[in-house]
């Protein structure tokens, strides 16, 4: 398992996911890890999968 507060990026587009503001607008609260969010949810940029993101 990863660091809870880490960033990650979205290798597609540039799309930075910080857990401490989460997506809202995607349904993940703030406060959520990326390890935590489902495999279903997809960059609110670019609608890259989860598993396109690597660690910051």
């Amino acid at each position: 398992m990863s660091d809870p507060d880490a960033q990650w990026i979205c290798e597609a587009c540039g799309y930075i996911y910080d857990p401490a503001e989460g997506d809202p607008d995607g349904g993940i609260p703030p406060g959520t890890a990326f390890d935590d969010i489902p495999m279903t949810w997809m960059c609110p940029v670019c609608g890259a999968r989860k598993s396109e993101f690597e660690p910051l």
